[in-house]
């Protein structure tokens, strides 16, 4: 699936939470079209692009979600955020990215997120529970505090609508309240990888795929390695734009 560029219509933004806002955009149908997992890239000028990965699976309405960080430090964010509030168009170049859901496998999928990376996860899970119901899924969904986890509640009624759905939370701090109730929910308090380290799961019977920073994503590798990843079974965007020194 090439690349292509084209002008959307901002259709919505919300406050997720203090910090993250969602993005609403809409294009032709066929333009628009994106696998699971594929990310895409906003035109800030002529010479900025900036990439987000696509909240939502393909719908065939032209109709895609953004989740989108907020840095007021960082000159871009800042930029992207006084665009969105006066533009009701963007450019846009899409799909990018090779760390798509792989539909023809069976195995069930590991999915490690930290952060926003969660928007990637979401639209593999959207896709997944679309077309391979009976698939089991387990979400991983590191953050530094119980407010980061800005999409709670879709996550918490995953595991509660769905038998082969699993949510685990992971904080680096306390939880401010506790979380909604269910068997396949769970909550670790700590870094990431050291709530992988003492996972019960097996490594080597899932698809694992891995959304962060190269730091977090190679920590993740780090233990899963250790416990037996099948490397050809484990997937990240970070292979390709940061990869690891051997």
């Amino acid at each position: 699936m090439s690349a292509r560029m084209l002008t959307c219509q901002v259709t919505a933004v919300e406050d997720l939470n203090p910090d993250v806002f969602g993005v609403t955009l809409e294009g032709r149908a066929e333009a628009m079209q994106h696998a699971p997992g594929q990310y895409l890239e906003l035109k800030l000028d002529e010479s900025t692009w900036v990439p987000f990965s696509i909240a939502s699976a393909e719908r065939g309405d032209g109709i895609l979600e953004l989740h989108i960080q907020h840095w007021p430090e960082r000159e871009n964010s800042a930029r992207l955020r006084e665009l969105l509030q006066v533009a009701n168009q963007l450019t846009v170049r899409l799909p990018g990215g090779d760390c798509v859901l792989d539909a023809q496998s069976t195995r069930p999928l590991w999915l490690i997120a930290a952060g926003t990376g969660f928007a990637q996860m979401k639209a593999i899970i959207e896709a997944s529970l679309k077309t391979q119901p009976e698939r089991r899924i387990s979400l991983w969904w590191a953050v530094r505090e119980h407010r980061d986890l800005y999409a709670e509640v879709l996550a918490c009624d995953w595991a509660q609508r769905y038998p082969n759905v699993d949510f685990q939370a992971v904080t680096e701090f306390p939880l401010t309240e506790p979380m909604a109730a269910g068997e396949r929910i769970s909550h670790h308090q700590g870094r990431i990888d050291l709530a992988l380290e003492q996972a019960s799961m097996t490594p080597s019977e899932w698809d694992v795929y891995i959304s962060g920073s190269p730091g977090m994503v190679y920590a993740c590798m780090d233990v899963l390695e250790r416990k037996g990843l099948a490397e050809d079974r484990v997937f990240s965007d970070v292979f390709s734009y940061a990869p690891r020194n051997q």
